[in-house]
């Protein structure tokens, strides 16, 4: 599979320079083990990944929610809940009173082993951000696998049954385009998702996130495949808009790989850009010591495809 880092992370870029404000989300990748290999995925996740964080750096990012007062846990992965301390994780973090946000596949909730899952989720108050990249099944199953949305549809309606999308229980669900395009308005986009979900099939969930897809790892490759990346850098350049700047996810958000190495976000992860541009990686135990306020952030070509159009970021769009 080609690579698109070099092309993307080069010696120089016209993208802004920004710096980090005080932490208060610390996003932490527990592995890249997943049931899925989706197309769109930019950690390459997949069934045959064997990295995943240990109990000891699971420990330490407990640590650092208690000395850094971090405000949100928002776990990724591959499919976090296929960490066996992703349960631990999340009782420790909400005794703590701290958010915690599980960014979830949906089908994971469907494999053996894994039936209970919607329950506990409820019963800890879990923040659940679920992946539904269209309303429609024939585009779902293209960029995420055959029989991928019937059986996401059936984890919503797990999931609503647990009082999830009411009750003050918070379902989000993530649009992805299924090309080399940005994403259309937001609102008028959750507004479809709410009608052909609810009238097909009766399901609720709290707010739509549109996320521009990053033209790294397995898209990348797809973009490379099809002579596509060049024309995809283009409109993410000529889409800049200055004004989602303050909001880029990057200003508050520190991302931790699996073994517990710091990053700017979860795509200079992948790209192996270590936080604030330093010699070698800084590690989360440096977080004990003190908080990186103020830190320069490593930006690069692909930061465009957070401020193109109205911006993106884990949280959705930036407007």
């Amino acid at each position: 599979m080609q690579d698109t880092h070099d092309l993307l992370v080069r010696s120089s870029t016209d993208f802004p320079p920004l710096r980090r404000h005080a932490t208060s989300i610390l996003q932490v990748n527990l592995g890249y083990l997943c049931n899925l290999s989706c197309v769109h995925c930019h950690v390459n996740a997949g069934p045959t990944r064997t990295e995943l964080m240990d109990r000891e750096t699971v420990d330490m990012v407990l640590e650092v929610i208690r000395l850094r007062d971090i405000q949100v846990l928002d776990l990724t992965g591959g499919a976090p809940e296929m960490n066996p301390h992703f349960r631990y994780l999340v009782e420790q973090a909400r005794a703590m009173d701290v958010e915690v946000i599980d960014r979830c596949n949906l089908t994971i909730l469907l494999e053996p082993g894994y039936e209970d899952l919607p329950q506990f989720l409820a019963d800890n108050r879990v923040h659940v951000v679920a992946s539904l990249p269209c309303y429609l099944e024939e585009n779902v199953n293209a960029q995420r696998g055959k029989g991928v949305y019937q059986g996401s549809i059936e984890a919503i309606r797990r999931l609503n049954a647990q009082g999830y999308g009411s009750d003050g229980l918070l379902l989000d669900l993530v649009y992805n385009p299924t090309g080399p395009t940005l994403p259309p308005p937001q609102a008028v986009l959750e507004a479809d998702y709410k009608r052909e979900l609810d009238e097909r099939f009766g399901l609720r969930f709290n707010s739509l996130l549109t996320i521009t897809n990053m033209p790294i790892s397995r898209f990348g490759a797809v973009l490379l495949a099809h002579n596509q990346f060049n024309d995809y850098m283009q409109l993410l350049r000529d889409s800049f808009n200055r004004d989602t700047l303050p909001a880029v996810m990057c200003r508050a958000t520190v991302s931790v790989d699996y073994q517990g190495y710091l990053y700017d976000c979860d795509f200079n992860q992948m790209l192996d850009m270590p936080q604030g541009h330093h010699e070698g990686h800084q590690h989360l135990s440096s977080l004990l010591k003190e908080d990186i306020k103020g830190e320069p952030i490593y930006v690069a070509d692909h930061c465009f495809g957070c401020t193109a159009g109205a911006g993106s970021s884990c949280g959705g769009s930036l407007e």
